[in-house]
């Protein structure tokens, strides 16, 4: 069987995910919900949060969908966590917790099953879910593990993070990522997933020591 292109293959996914979320069969068509949201995550100021960073934290819920509470409200938290990103500004998960409270509701969700998505959005602030929280787990461990990527994977996402922010002045920039690598190495632990802690910790950590020490040289 030919695999599908890319937005095929994302359109299938969001709309089943969606329609397994859903309480009854009955509800909108769920096409213009996700094309909307493709349309949004290739905006042209995106260089790392792009259609391929949605699709691999969607492929790394799939790896880890095991822990979850319910997978299918993670895959649709996974489609809305950056749904509203700009790089400029400091409320875009805030933003986007609401647009996934009103498209999903107006989509068929329940009310109950539409916030628990916005909770998981609002969550990727800190990425610090609470000790239990499965679905919070799952989602925020999938964002971060692009942190355990190979070294020439994670040099790609580096520099594009770098080209996103392009409007910083270097210095500025070097000073306010190394604070970030710092704090996140200054973590217990990166991940909260069986999984996750087991496969991706260790390699996560040597990566942003590495680039930590190229930032600070």
């Amino acid at each position: 069987m030919t695999d599908l292109p890319l937005d095929d293959d994302l359109r299938q996914r969001w709309t089943a995910a969606l329609l397994a979320c859903r309480a009854t069969g009955d509800g909108p068509d769920p096409a213009p919900y996700g094309a909307n949201l493709l349309d949004r995550w290739a905006e042209p100021q995106r260089k790392y949060h792009t259609v391929a960073h949605l699709t691999a934290v969607l492929d790394h819920v799939d790896v880890l969908a095991g822990h979850a509470e319910n997978a299918d409200l993670v895959r649709l938290a996974a489609w809305f966590h950056d749904a509203v990103y700009l790089p400029d500004r400091s409320e875009n998960e805030e933003r986007s917790a609401r647009l996934a409270e009103r498209a999903l509701s107006e989509a068929g969700l329940a009310g109950a099953a539409t916030a628990e998505v916005a909770r998981l959005v609002r969550l990727t602030v800190t990425h610090d879910p609470a000790e239990g929280d499965r679905n919070g787990e799952v989602l925020c461990d999938a964002d971060l593990a692009i942190l355990a990527a190979e070294p020439d994977a994670y040099a790609a996402y580096a520099a594009a993070v770098r080209e996103e922010y392009g409007f910083v002045p270097d210095e500025a920039f070097r000073d306010g990522r190394a604070a970030v690598l710092r704090q996140l190495l200054d973590l217990p632990r990166l991940f909260r997933t069986p999984h996750g802690v087991a496969a991706w910790e260790e390699r996560a950590r040597a990566n942003l020591s590495v680039e930590l020490e190229l930032l600070t040289a």
